[in-house]
């Protein structure tokens, strides 16, 4: 007997490219929450790293994101570490180590992450891609083949992406066929 339940379609995916030191980032963190509560896993979303120069420890908070994610908590760490940022930018790394802590992570393999670098080629991946697409700034968002820059303003994004979410999940039928131009009126 065979299994004729068509396979379900994947699920459209949004990378957020994010410096877990950017107050923007954080401004961008609503949207998000908003995204996840509207799709739910309809959309999956993926936290890529971008780390800006200007920002000390933002490679370190990178790599600790990672280790998060190691433990199985990733979003809930960079959610509670973006929240924080001037915290991060005041207390320096030490800080990613106390957020595990206060999180209930293994705070000694945080540390030790930090130290012995596991996490290092992960963050390097993802900064790379980011430049290799056109990635300057964060938050910078790809949705179906699509780059939006936050860096500058959210003002529009989350619709922009709802709009893009809404057409993948309506399914290729709708991609392949745009809306004809209307016809210009004849006098």
């Amino acid at each position: 007997m065979s299994d004729s339940t068509p396979a379900p379609a994947a699920a459209p995916v949004l990378e957020v490219w994010c410096d877990l030191q950017c107050p923007d980032c954080r401004t961008a963190l609503d949207d998000l929450r908003a995204l996840r509560a509207r799709y739910g896993n309809r959309l999956e979303l993926r936290l890529r790293h971008f780390p800006l120069e200007k920002n000390k420890h933002a490679f370190a908070a990178a790599q600790a994101a990672e280790e998060a994610w190691e433990q199985g908590r990733g979003w809930e760490y960079a959610e509670a570490l973006l929240g924080r940022v001037e915290e991060l930018g005041r207390k320096g790394e030490p800080f990613l180590v106390e957020l595990a802590r206060e999180l209930d992570l293994d705070a000694e393999e945080f540390d030790t992450a930090l130290i012995d670098g596991r996490h290092i080629l992960i963050v390097d991946a993802d900064q790379a891609e980011g430049k290799a697409i056109g990635v300057t700034g964060t938050p910078t968002y790809v949705i179906g083949g699509e780059r939006l820059d936050g860096g500058k303003s959210q003002e529009g994004l989350r619709e922009r992406i709802e709009q893009i979410a809404d057409r993948l999940l309506a399914g290729p039928e709708q991609e392949q066929a745009p809306e004809p131009e209307p016809e210009p009126e004849q006098k």
